[in-house]
């Protein structure tokens, strides 16, 4: 058993490289890698946020993480268990204590089945529930969330996107879990859906002393929900810190960057919005040094030839960056 003081997760040079093969007896030529040395941690009753543009590694390192995809290197304890080290059996116990709510509800919920058995397929399999405890169970997770009991003997495409959602969240929460990752938990519902997601995920983590894990595009649904940011590009960790003090003040070009490309009240026309320039580079052909100075407008020569670290700034914030200064 590892001590972790008031952490529940602690991630440490975490990796997940991807090979590239050009025949399937061959040896990899390359690699993608999706995920590049991460480490951070989050203490109980956190919520941890996510971000980055799209192919920046976010849902690769939750999955590597939670143990779906199996890393290259590294170590993460939950709980004091390295789930890495588990056997199977016991990774599968683990496995009750953390849940996942995916992006699209529609496609994470199983058309064929009522909303009775989506919800009680994890207490079947993971605990000695008896079948006459199981719609009683049902209905009190479904009530929690806000919907009607009755929705048990409904189908998924009986309901609206968020009520699809708030399903997907019961059934997360069937087990009573310690840790839920949300990945993109508001992209495909209205925007009064997406407040009334927003506050039921608050209130829930109260009510049960959970802790989230956020992976976002959008921004405002990080600022809303998070204590800690973590902001990633191209498998790596540029930005690490608190999320106020982040989102007033943010240290790493690739964040300031990030956002100035949200619109506000101010801006009057298309043209105003200050988009991050040039692409993401190959997650293949890395750029040397580091991975954002094509794009960065502060790089000086050192950025091109020298991968900067994660270090502590003025502000206590975590930032990898040569042009910024360190306490």
């Amino acid at each position: 058993m590892i001590s972790m003081g008031n952490n529940i997760l602690e991630i440490n040079n975490l990796y997940k490289y991807f090979p590239i093969k050009s025949g399937f007896f061959t040896k990899p030529k390359s690699f993608v890698k999706a995920v590049d040395g991460v480490s951070l941690n989050i203490k109980k009753g956190e919520v941890l946020g996510i971000v980055g543009e799209s192919g920046c590694g976010k849902t690769t390192l939750v999955n590597t993480i939670l143990n779906l995809e199996s890393p290259t290197k590294g170590k993460v304890v939950f709980n004091g268990k390295n789930l890495f080290d588990l056997s199977k059996n016991n990774l599968r116990k683990t496995r009750k204590d953390i849940q996942i709510v995916f992006q699209d509800p529609f496609w994470s919920l199983n058309p064929r089945m009522l909303v009775k058995d989506i919800i009680s397929e994890p207490l079947k399999v993971q605990t000695n529930i008896r079948s006459n405890e199981t719609l009683k169970k049902v209905e009190e997770l479904l009530e929690m969330v806000g919907l009607p009991k009755e929705s048990a003997f409904l189908f998924p495409h009986e309901f609206s996107n968020g009520q699809r959602q708030r399903i997907a969240i019961a059934r997360a929460l069937s087990l009573m879990p310690k840790l839920v990752v949300l990945d993109e938990p508001t992209s495909s519902i209205d925007v009064i859906s997406q407040a009334q997601i927003l506050d039921l995920l608050i209130e829930l983590k109260g009510s049960f002393n959970l802790t989230y894990i956020i992976i976002s595009h959008d921004l405002s649904v990080i600022n809303y929900m998070s204590d800690k940011i973590a902001v990633m590009y191209l498998g790596k960790l540029v930005e690490y810190g608190d999320a106020n003090i982040i989102f007033k003040d943010p240290s790493h070009p690739y964040t300031k960057a990030l956002f100035d490309a949200i619109p506000n009240l101010e801006i009057k026309n298309i043209e105003d919005v200050r988009l991050l320039k040039g692409n993401v580079p190959s997650a293949i052909n890395l750029p040397s040094g580091c991975r954002f100075h094509e794009r960065c407008p502060y790089a000086v020569d050192k950025c091109k030839q020298q991968q900067p670290e994660l270090k502590a700034m003025n502000n206590g914030i975590m930032a990898a960056c040569h042009v910024l200064n360190t306490t």
